[in-house]
């Protein structure tokens, strides 16, 4: 669509995927993707690190499919992305400190490949055989690392020394059997090893900007050392999302939890697209909105996108539930309770009084990462091993009981 046919909106809702509905009720259809029958995909396995998500950004940039899980995730459940190869996140811990997390079996035994990143990278060693200490120079920030004279899949294309960003107190001393050095910097003389099988640590970070030819890195992993095709676009994410959602809701009904930002807007249109009618979206007024937006979010949804939405204002109830809250956390827990409970009480009437199953709200990776949402959520999995930054009031704002089915394609 050319920048004259742009919907007027508030900054917050100029997305591509209002666009695209706004096309198809002019009577032209959006030319959706047909999604892989089963993706490649690169699993993350999260250890902790507040990059996690990104590391799964950077994939994905590299038309690969890439999913978050954390480090302990069941086989059962890995075994179902149609795994291509796995990359081992960052993370706080120590290897040689008792208690500190370990990659699964599966990791190793597969015979896929798979990328450690710094903590990552002394996992592999620690677990295969190798050796990790303290290191006696610490290394944070800008450092450059120079490669060896061991070709490799992985170095393709780059030049003989990179600038990195680095932050690790601990370092791999003797690698695992059967692995080599491959670059080296100043104070790291194993800063990358591999072996024959597609197992490569990295002490560095390479899904940072700090680190230039990082991204390049992660593309020749997913590309040349897993093999993976390269044929993922987010065209295939939008037509994958509306059939899954399609599968989970049946002849359902849903609402959608919208607070007029882009994350829960998106959500509400692609389940508009994938089940049109049953669903309604719930807007709440909670009186911490900007100026006029309760009136922009109502002109956009209902006259631009043609989305059935009801308008609640709860100004007052939220309000009188932080007066004299001072703990954010508090605030965070209070705001997504009341929120679930305004929903509940709205659904009655939503559907003419008929039961709704489901609700439709638009959680993403930092919600889940900065929340470190390391007990079992309301959809009953395990999301995150990441220390809290701060809880989204759609993670752990969320109260344990409710009469919903949550749907969250983001």
């Amino acid at each position: 669509m050319s920048a004259d046919r742009r919907i007027p909106t508030s900054d917050d809702l100029e997305v591509s995927t209002y666009l695209e509905i706004a096309r198809q009720r002019e009577g032209e259809q959006p030319r959706e993707g047909q999604p892989p029958a089963q993706p490649e995909t690169v699993v993350v396995l999260d250890f902790g690190s507040q990059y996690s998500m990104l590391i799964a950004r950077r994939v994905r940039e590299c038309r690969v499919y890439c999913e978050l899980v954390p480090f302990d995730a069941p086989w059962e459940q890995v075994q179902k992305l149609n795994p291509r190869g796995f990359i081992l996140s960052g993370g706080p811990a120590s290897v040689y400190d008792e208690g500190a997390p370990l990659a699964p079996t599966y990791v190793f035994d597969s015979g896929l490949p798979v990328l450690g990143i710094c903590y990552g990278m002394q996992l592999i060693a620690h677990q295969l055989g190798g050796r990790v200490a303290p290191s006696g120079e610490r290394e944070y920030g800008h450092a450059v690392i120079y490669q060896g004279d061991s070709p490799s899949d992985f170095f393709a294309g780059l030049p003989p020394s990179m600038p990195v960003w680095m932050s690790h107190g601990d370092r791999v001393v003797d690698p695992p059997p059967g692995f080599r050095s491959l670059a080296h910097s100043e104070n790291s003389p194993i800063a990358v090893m591999g072996n024959d099988a597609g197992i490569i640590g990295l002490q560095f970070h390479p899904e940072v900007v700090h680190t230039p030819q990082g991204k390049a890195l992660i593309e020749n992993f997913a590309l040349r050392v897993c093999a993976c095709k390269g044929d993922w676009t987010p065209r295939n994410f939008i037509a994958d999302s509306i059939q899954r959602v399609r599968g989970q809701v049946g002849q359902g009904r849903v609402l959608c939890a919208l607070s007029g930002g882009v994350d829960s807007a998106v959500t509400a249109a692609l389940v508009h697209r994938a089940v049109g009618d049953q669903l309604v979206c719930i807007f709440v007024n909670n009186g911490l909105l900007r100026r006029e937006e309760p009136e922009r979010v109502q002109d956009t949804f209902r006259r631009h996108l043609n989305i059935n939405l009801v308008y609640v204002d709860a100004t007052d109830r939220f309000l009188d539930l932080l007066a004299g809250v001072t703990d954010p956390e508090e605030k965070r827990r209070i705001i997504g309770e009341t929120f679930i409970r305004v929903f509940e009480e709205e659904a009655r009437s939503a559907f003419g009084g008929g039961r709704v199953d489901f609700i439709a709200q638009g959680t993403t990776y930092p919600d889940v990462i900065e929340s470190a949402a390391s007990q079992n959520a309301p959809t009953g999995a395990r999301l995150s091993a990441a220390a809290k930054i701060k809880t989204h009031h759609n993670v752990g704002g969320l109260p344990q009981q409710m009469t919903f089915t949550l749907i969250e394609p983001l």
